[in-house]
């Protein structure tokens, strides 16, 4: 009825407007009166009319949305065994950690992607690459770290300059495992330096980023950068293209690489330049 109503109600306000017109036209003997209330009337009637589409355009419109943005919610609200409410809790509660990731200029990525992401932007890079690692086995022998590792290698032969710095403590060096890790880089034509944690920026070195993190990432020409997540969980890691986020990271390895050591060869053996002892000294 309500429906009907609305429809009817702009014929039923050109009969009201017709009549009171045809009254004072017939009745009153006042034609004049008769004609602007005539034309007023059907001017109202059309304005009503388009005024009262508009407003039920726009309930339409607001009921969609609303429905669509607490879907989840409804739905959430159906359930009626408490384990699966607490499954749904679990699983919104992650897909809010996402869209917080997101919001700030984040995109997630799982390990095969993290690593994909890499290799790609290796391949698209063109000046320099800078990069912040802990000391990790596979580089020459791990599936998607290999892959990752090739991808580095292509870049060099392309004439981009790569600078790595191993993140490391002190007494890690003299690990045969990382004296083999970086003797690779090394050979391969990787600028190599060593960054000890215990010289690692503090949170209050950079502004407007934790350094509570990783140390795990890399910057591709100052366009992209890409980190490792420091907590294991759903993601590995995340990229992002944002400027002021890419900014960040740059002034975190400027931190690091001004805290680092360059390295050299001694007698087979890889060690800090600074603890090198020259002939005849």
């Amino acid at each position: 009825m309500h429906e009907k109503i609305h429809h009817l109600a702009a014929f039923i306000e050109f009969l009201a407007g017709s009549g009171l017109a045809i009254f004072f036209h017939l009745v009153l003997h006042y034609p004049e009166a008769a004609y602007i209330i005539f034309g007023v009337g059907i001017l109202l009637s059309l304005a009503t009319y388009l005024l009262r589409e508009d407003i039920e355009q726009t309930r339409e419109r607001l009921i969609d949305q609303y429905d669509h943005a607490h879907e989840i919610t409804f739905a959430i609200a159906r359930l009626t065994d408490p384990e699966c409410q607490d499954k749904a809790h679990e699983i919104l509660a992650g897909t809010q950690r996402t869209l917080a990731l997101l919001l700030q200029g984040y995109i997630p990525l799982d390990e095969t992607e993290f690593y994909l992401k890499g290799s790609k932007y290796f391949g698209e890079s063109a000046h320099r690459i800078k990069a912040v690692d802990p000391v990790t086995a596979g580089w020459d022998s791990r599936g998607a770290l290999l892959n990752y590792y090739q991808a580095n290698l292509r870049a060099l032969e392309r004439g981009v300059l790569v600078t790595r710095i191993f993140v490391m403590n002190r007494e890690d060096l003299s690990d045969a495992e990382v004296q083999k890790i970086l003797h690779l880089q090394l050979r391969d034509g990787i600028e190599v330096r060593i960054a000890h944690r215990d010289e690692l920026p503090t949170a209050s070195d950079v502004s407007g980023r934790d350094t509570a993190g990783s140390f795990d990432f890399a910057i591709y020409d100052d366009k992209v950068a890409i980190e490792v997540f420091s907590q294991p969980g759903k993601y590995f890691g995340r990229k992002t293209r944002d400027p002021a986020l890419v900014a960040n990271f740059q002034r975190l390895f400027d931190l690091i690489e001004h805290g680092s050591h360059s390295v050299a060869v001694e007698e087979d053996r890889i060690v800090l330049a600074a603890d090198t002892v020259s002939p005849g000294s």
